[in-house]
């Protein structure tokens, strides 16, 4: 009889764990999901604005066309892309498409000046903390979750329940040193 109780305890010990860290994984994997859909919110905030910008600054600037689409056609494949990675690498394009744009935003003093292009510059400025702390709690959501679904005993129970690994919202190295770089505007 006590061994009945024994292992019936131990059987009863064993799928408990297995429900907790079931439960843990689908926790972990909820919060990356949540900290995506932050991420997408700020992207999207940010693809909003940048028509209104361009079209402010198209007005100082009516012979800077190719500055104009680069940026748009930026903003059009950031708006395509589905996964965290080429997300990641098409805003990594949109921002030195933009940093061309405030660069040649400085060559039109009228433009600085402009109350709009102002409110639009600073609007983007805050959209643009919150995008890098938004990341930065996906990343961290992401590292938490992987790391969770690979140690072990997590590994078993994510590989029997199809628990797939996520990417990280990062721009990669060509991306990084393209962002490194001033941007380059001629005249």
């Amino acid at each position: 009889m006590n061994l009945v109780l024994i292992v019936l305890a131990v059987i009863v010990a064993i799928v408990g764990m297995i429900i907790l860290i079931y439960n843990g994984l689908v926790m972990k994997r909820q919060r990356v999901n949540q900290a995506f859909a932050d991420v997408d919110v700020q992207l999207k905030q940010r693809q909003n604005l940048i028509p209104n910008l361009v079209e402010t600054v198209k007005g100082y600037a009516k012979h800077e066309q190719e500055t104009f689409q680069q940026v748009i056609a930026a903003r059009n494949a950031a708006q395509a892309a589905n996964t965290a990675g080429d997300m990641a690498r098409a805003e990594g394009v949109l921002s030195q498409a933009l940093g061309k744009l405030f660069a040649l935003a400085e060559a039109y003093p009228d433009l600085k000046a402009n109350t709009n292009f102002l409110q639009l510059q600073n609007e983007l400025s805050s959209i643009e903390d919150k995008l890098a702390a938004a990341r930065r709690f996906y990343n961290s959501a992401v590292q938490d979750y992987n790391t969770a679904r690979e140690q072990f005993p997590g590994s078993i129970i994510a590989g029997s329940f199809n628990f797939e690994g996520r990417e990280f919202f990062d721009v990669g190295a060509d991306s990084r040193a393209a962002l490194d770089e001033p941007p380059k505007v001629g005249f």
